[in-house]
């Protein structure tokens, strides 16, 4: 059992935050990002300057934490490093749940001042108990409670995707843009240097959390990889874990050491302790939002032969190209679905071998949902890849507003009943910001839609091998 189980329970789901130091200078940005919390949320400043600010939030104000009336379940510090201790030592009387210390300027200076106060945080927290986030870092989100380290992070229902980050602004940016794919947070952290808490504590945490259904990480570094991998194995044993490794390259590695004093191991060494730990590694923020989508909107995929439907015929070369190089295979159909395909299928321009090359006239649903139910029906498919141009599909919905609506209630409609994963690959072309709105409808509707040919092949071979490893394959 963690020791800072508890702790983190209650940092996680707190009915009492207090934000500590907050001041005009920054425009009260840990207050702000507060505003949507549904519990109590107070202020502790000295300054008499900061007051009339604060009180113009409406939050209430206290001189210190000892002086709020009621237990703190979260604090979050934002005062100067020199105060730190100060204020973990109130957190300590107080008996708080558990302070992230937004506070940077210690290790990862690599000053002798800035270790020497990291060391005394260190030894105070563990000596009581304390759960201490950080210093460093961004702390706690939860949608569900309006719990935010950023202003613009969305509030309200949360969603199945727990994510650690040892970085505050991945932390942040992956909210976000996780958001604009269908992607809800159901909790994430921001933990920095780590200097009580690292990693392993918040797989432990989210393993337990039955909100979470997937695991995302972005990590500098560990600092006890025997008890990292033990941890690894155990939680994605039970819920999927997607990892970007930060620091891969050497430059890299000093930029993290500069960034939260992470130490680097060598990126092979990496990637095998992510393979051995039964996790998927990634290479960026976009390959993370990838494959989560893959993992959690996907159908399991029972094998990698794919059947793709391709609006032009040039797309249809590259969008083979992409599906083969991500080492899945684009087969050959059966012959009795070529003869029905035959009956009907007279398309200007079109073929269907696989891929099927529909054209820009591709524009009926009720052919779209003969061509589809044929491709997918076909024993040598198990996935479907369909491509909607933003560029085709915009000039059509002008006409016919409806049609959209249409064409998407059939593909969700062919999502549920189908046992074979669907994904769609919304291509811009000239039309970028239709092609985004496209790719949010699709997302509204739980189905998996991504901006190239490269990466949705990508996710899907990922997912594919997920599968596979878990089926000991």
């Amino acid at each position: 059992m963690n020791p800072n189980a508890n702790g983190l329970h209650r940092a996680f789901n707190p009915r009492t935050v207090a934000v500590v130091g907050d001041k005009k200078q920054t425009d009260y940005m840990w207050l702000r990002n507060m505003k949507g919390f549904r519990g109590k949320l107070y202020s502790v400043q000295v300054d008499p300057q900061e007051l009339a600010g604060i009180a113009a939030l409406g939050v209430s104000n206290c001189p210190s934490l000892k002086d709020i009336p009621e237990a703190v379940d979260y604090v979050l510090c934002a005062v100067p490093r020199a105060v730190a201790p100060r204020i973990v030592a109130d957190c300590i009387e107080k008996k708080v749940g558990g302070v992230a210390l937004f506070t940077s300027g210690f290790a990862e200076t690599g000053t002798e001042e800035g270790a020497r106060l990291q060391g005394v945080l260190t030894e105070m927290a563990r000596k009581s108990g304390l759960t201490l986030i950080g210093p460093n870092c961004m702390g706690i989100y939860n949608p569900s409670l309006g719990l935010c380290n950023g202003a613009d992070q969305p509030v309200g229902a949360g969603g199945p995707v727990g994510f650690i980050s040892q970085s505050g602004n991945h932390g942040v940016t992956f909210s976000l843009v996780a958001a604009r794919h269908g992607l809800r947070v159901s909790k994430l952290v921001s933990f920095g240097n780590a200097v009580v808490l690292d990693s392993p504590d918040y797989l432990e945490y989210l393993a337990q959390d039955a909100n979470t259904r997937a695991i995302g990480m972005y990590l500098e570094g560990v600092k006890d990889g025997r008890r990292f991998l033990r941890t690894l194995k155990s939680v994605a044993a039970q819920k999927p874990v997607v990892i970007w490794k930060g620091g891969q390259t050497e430059a890299g590695a000093r930029a993290s050491a500069s960034h939260t004093a992470s130490l680097a191991a060598s990126h092979q060494v990496w990637l095998a302790l992510v393979r051995q730990g039964g996790a998927l590694a990634v290479d960026s923020l976009e390959e993370m939002v990838d494959t989560l989508k893959a993992l959690l909107f996907l159908k399991p995929p029972s094998g990698g032969r794919v059947g793709l439907v391709a609006a032009t015929g040039g797309q249809s070369v590259v969008m083979t190209d992409a599906f083969t190089k991500a080492g899945l295979e684009v087969p050959l159909l059966t012959e009795a679905t070529y003869k029905e395909f035959a009956g009907f299928f007279n398309i200007v321009g079109g073929s269907y071998k696989n891929p099927l090359d529909v054209s820009s006239n591709f524009t009926t649903v009720e052919l779209v949902r003969r061509i589809l139910t044929i491709l997918e029906a076909d024993a040598h498919v198990d996935a479907l890849g369909v491509e909607l141009s933003a560029g085709f599909l915009t000039r059509r919905w002008q006409r016919d507003p409806q049609f959209a609506e249409r064409y998407l209630a059939f593909l969700e409609e062919l999502k549920g009943r189908s046992p074979k994963p669907l994904l769609v690959i919304g291509t811009a072309g000239h039309k970028e910001e239709a092609a985004v709105e496209l790719r949010e409808k699709l997302a509204e509707r739980g189905i998996p839609a991504f901006p190239t040919f490269e990466r949705a092949a990508r996710a899907l071979k990922r997912a594919l091998d997920y599968h596979r490893s878990r089926a000991g394959l």
